[in-house]
């Protein structure tokens, strides 16, 4: 075993990204080998390199050519070989055209979906937006005993949820089958969330086609609605845009899921952070600094993802290190967020950073094309709880999503005191 910290443990994450071990790693050895162990029912791997400065980050993230998204997808976790066909449909498991594993159709699919992703349309959504977070916000407040209430059971999850179900056009009485399909993804390694066992009796994966043709069964239903019925919405855009089946059911997956969870993640991280930073909210309450710069410093506080893999196209190095062509490489989010070589003072919450270069959003050729949506939401739903709710304080500890996925948080315990705004 190495004398590296270990940064792999999905346990390690209930408390939090390990933020001075990534500090060590980022000083010590930048690109790191990490054993890749048998935990939590699922069965060990043959290890990855941990990457944890922002500019190594970038430098994979822009460099399809030499760090694959397509050879072994983009979780740790190797797929099933006979998953990986399929699961390279979707286009956040494909490479631009002559880079990487190649042969993907990349850009076709991501100028369609811009297309139906416009800020234009995004925008649209915003009063919408507002009025959902004003009285998600109004009834938590109005409703929380003793001046407690869970912001991600009570906001957060359905905020996420219904904005996510509006863009899309998902009809209000099918909106439960998104969360239930989110949950059953990004949840699979906590172990509050049991897994479905295969016939072997070990877990199988939720990405699998098996455990998704419940949810590409309504892709289809619901595209050939928006065909008889269309609407200014994305699945609409979607249903016209001359995708196929295949690439349907993986564009309808990747927004379900990760326009879901993207808001659903770093929503909560970010009340957390301002939760335990008395000064810091005084400061935004004050207008002492901008909601938007907050917004960009809440997401680079606790980005919604932790990490993204790539596979080494070809024998290379990476910050003096060498890599061999296969090799799995795992940019750290939340470390390249941290780093003391961009960032002054990083372990400073700082609502008026700037400049403020955090790749909570990805970068390069998948780079999160519902970043503008995501900020929209977060930028609306921090104004509302400015206006509807007083100070706010932890009452608890929060429950974090065991995972080295997704910073997700399951419960934030508020304790509302002072002057509350007017009800909604």
């Amino acid at each position: 075993m190495s004398d590296l910290p270990d940064v792999f443990d999905p346990r390690r994450y209930a408390a939090g990204p390990p933020h001075d071990d990534y500090r060590e790693l980022r000083d010590r050895h930048p690109v790191a080998w990490q054993e890749e162990y048998e935990v939590l029912g699922w069965p060990a791997g043959p290890g990855f390199w941990a990457v944890t400065r922002h500019a190594d980050v970038v430098r994979v993230l822009k460099d399809p050519g030499a760090y694959s998204s397509a050879l072994g997808a983009t979780q740790i976790r190797d797929p099933d070989p006979d998953d990986l066909p399929f699961i390279r449909r979707m286009m956040l498991n494909q490479d631009p055209a002559g880079a990487g594993g190649g042969g993907q159709d990349h850009g076709r699919l991501r100028r369609l979906v811009s297309r139906a992703f416009t800020p234009r349309r995004t925008d649209r959504f915003a009063q919408a937006v507002r009025t959902r977070a004003r009285t998600l916000l109004g009834a938590a407040r109005d409703g929380a005993e003793g001046g407690v209430l869970d912001l991600v059971t009570e906001v957060t999850d359905d905020y996420a949820l219904l904005n996510l179900a509006d863009l899309l056009g998902v009809p209000r009485s099918d909106r439960g089958l998104l969360l239930e399909w989110t949950e059953r993804v990004i949840g699979y390694q906590d172990p509050d969330e049991p897994p479905v066992l295969g016939p072997d009796g070990r877990p199988v994966n939720p990405r699998s086609p098996a455990m998704l043709r419940e949810m590409f069964a309504y892709a289809h239903d619901l595209a050939a609605h928006k065909r008889r019925e269309p609407a200014d919405d994305v699945m609409t855009a979607l249903a016209h845009g001359g995708l196929g089946d295949p690439e349907l059911e993986m564009f309808f997956f990747l927004l379900t899921v990760a326009g879901n969870d993207t808001v659903r993640s770093a929503a909560p991280g970010g009340f957390l952070a301002l939760a335990e930073d008395p000064d810091a909210q005084r400061l935004l309450r004050t207008g002492g600094a901008g909601v938007e710069s907050a917004v960009e410093e809440l997401l680079r506080w606790h980005p919604p993802v932790l990490t993204f893999r790539r596979t080494a196209v070809r024998d290379t190095e990476l910050a003096g290190q060498r890599i061999r062509a296969g090799d799995k490489v795992v940019v750290c989010h939340a470390s390249a967020n941290h780093d003391e070589r961009v960032f002054s003072r990083p372990h400073r919450l700082d609502l008026a950073r700037t400049p403020n270069p955090h790749v909570s959003f990805g970068d390069g050729p998948h780079v999160c094309l519902g970043a503008h949506f995501a900020r929209l939401q977060l930028r609306v739903l921090h104004e509302e709880a400015l206006r509807l709710l007083g100070p706010y304080a932890l009452a608890g500890p929060p429950r974090r999503l065991v995972s080295n996925f997704v910073n997700g948080i399951k419960s934030l315990p508020l304790e509302l005191s002072g002057p509350r705004g007017p009800r909604g």
